[in-house]
């Protein structure tokens, strides 16, 4: 005899079993497959903008641990150009007598300082991001390019402040910007790749090759030699400009100077020269890191 307590459980057992085969349904229909990579790199760049606030997190931590327990903080980007500029004002400006193609001296050398002391910082920072994240990175996924990338973006806080610096010297010296100024923003996107992708080579490296660390302060102070700072592009020979754009920088930081004072119009066959063996540095580099990031985890 079937009672109304037995049909009641039947139609119960029976409900469960259709809820389950629905769940097993729609769960067959989200399944993921897990394949290997292929032969091919993909950049997918388009994940840098969905880690977006990630990003965002790297650049506030950096940002606050650069100046922590320092008693004077973000004066120290004020003091460093400054003194810089000063001292090479006095050495090469007074005493070598180089030119500095109508202006003063130490706004000549200043506006050089700038784009070259962002790229300088950038770089040696992306250099160290994946060595000193590496805690990081063996516990959570997220782009690896996200790590030299930040370096990058915390570098225009001090830039931003040392430009200030550089219109109150202009403002000592009555000297109006320009119409050019208006491209300076360009020059700092440039001066933002070159440090981009040279640090996408040397970051790499140095995840395998810690020497590379220990080379890139004596990299940075040759390569500031090679780039025209204390002195006018104008002293190279018409013959030897090609070459020496091959210097990236030295568009970037001839670029800035005349944005900034307007003067003196740069060599554009050079300054394209620089252009394109800076964005040959960035697709190489892109390459290369997404070629090697999967093996950080494992060499770190």
């Amino acid at each position: 005899m079937v009672t109304d307590a037995t049909r009641e459980t039947n139609r119960t057992e029976t409900e469960e079993q259709a809820n389950c085969a629905a769940y097993n349904g729609a769960a067959r229909g989200r399944r993921t497959v897990i394949e290997p990579p292929g032969r091919g790199i993909s950049l997918d760049l388009g994940e840098l903008w969905r880690y977006r606030d990630l990003l965002t997190l790297l650049v506030w931590r950096d940002i606050s641990a650069n100046y922590r327990q320092s008693v004077i903080g973000y004066g120290w980007a004020v003091l460093r150009p400054t003194i810089s500029a000063a001292i090479f004002t006095l050495i090469f400006g007074r005493v070598a007598g180089l030119p500095s193609d109508g202006s003063p001296y130490l706004i000549f050398s200043f506006c050089a300082l700038l784009p070259w002391m962002y790229f300088a910082g950038a770089l040696t920072a992306s250099t160290a991001s994946v060595v000193t994240s590496s805690t990081l990175l063996t516990k959570v996924y997220f782009p690896r390019l996200l790590l030299p990338l930040a370096p990058a973006v915390t570098g225009l806080v001090d830039l931003g402040i040392q430009f200030l610096v550089l219109l109150t010297l202009m403002a000592c010296y009555g000297i109006a910007p320009g119409w050019s100024m208006t491209t300076v923003p360009l020059f700092v996107l440039a001066a933002a790749i070159c440090a981009t992708s040279v640090g996408l080579w040397l970051t790499a490296l140095n995840v395998k090759y810690r020497d590379v660390g220990h080379t890139v302060p004596f990299l940075v102070q040759a390569w500031m030699w090679m780039t025209p700072i204390v002195y006018s592009s104008n002293m190279i020979p018409d013959g030897w400009r090609s070459l020496y754009g091959l210097n990236p920088m030295v568009g970037v930081v001839e670029g800035f100077r005349w944005a900034i004072l307007g003067r003196v119009a740069p060599d554009w066959t050079m300054m394209a020269v620089s252009l394109g063996m800076m964005l040959a540095l960035l697709a190489g580099g892109l390459y290369y890191f997404r070629r090697t990031e999967v093996k950080f985890a494992d060499i770190i």
